[in-house]
């Protein structure tokens, strides 16, 4: 996969990028929102083998670029029957808060649909994370419930998180 919309690029992650992937994934103020403060503990090479096994009809951990630079991820994972889960993260914090993500997601979600032939979209986010709830929302997604205290994060602490899907007649596209 390779989008492009003004400066911001979103393409398939290679094994070259598991330096920048391990960076990012072991910074616990990157990931505490995915449960793990410390960070995953993942090293570069067990992240380069990782990225092998990814395929289009399967999964794929995207690099979001800003201006040729990375400042983040993106991933889909088809769980059949025409249903895709996504995920971002855009890891630079300058980069944040800028209207940067809608545009990601668009250009994501818009190839699933026209591109995969994918039929619904699902995501979850840490309840916490009002400010993506805000964007999945703007996008189009409905949220379908709060999931109180269901899972436990690396150190122990219980979390909640939303679910949210996304049909295509229910899609705000932001990057046309």
């Amino acid at each position: 996969m390779y989008l492009k919309h003004g400066n911001l690029t979103i393409r398939n992650a290679v094994q070259d990028d598991a330096e920048q992937l391990a960076i990012w994934w072991n910074d616990g103020q990157i990931m505490e929102h995915a449960g793990f403060p410390n960070g995953t503990g993942q090293t570069v090479q067990e992240i380069s083998d990782s990225l092998k096994s990814d395929a289009d009809d399967t999964h794929r951990r995207l690099m979001i670029e800003m201006d040729q630079a990375a400042i983040g991820e993106m991933n889909y994972r088809n769980k059949g029957y025409g249903v895709a889960e996504i995920g971002i993260k855009i890891c630079k914090f300058s980069k944040q808060n800028k209207g940067n993500g809608k545009i990601l997601l668009s250009l994501l979600i818009d190839f699933l649909y026209k591109e995969l032939g994918f039929k619904k979209i699902i995501l979850d986010t840490n309840l916490k994370n009002e400010r993506a709830q805000h964007v999945y929302e703007q996008l189009g997604f409905t949220k379908l419930r709060v999931r109180t205290d269901s899972w436990v994060n690396q150190v122990g602490e219980l979390q909640s998180s939303v679910d949210y899907e996304l049909y295509p007649d229910s899609f705000h596209n932001f990057a046309k």
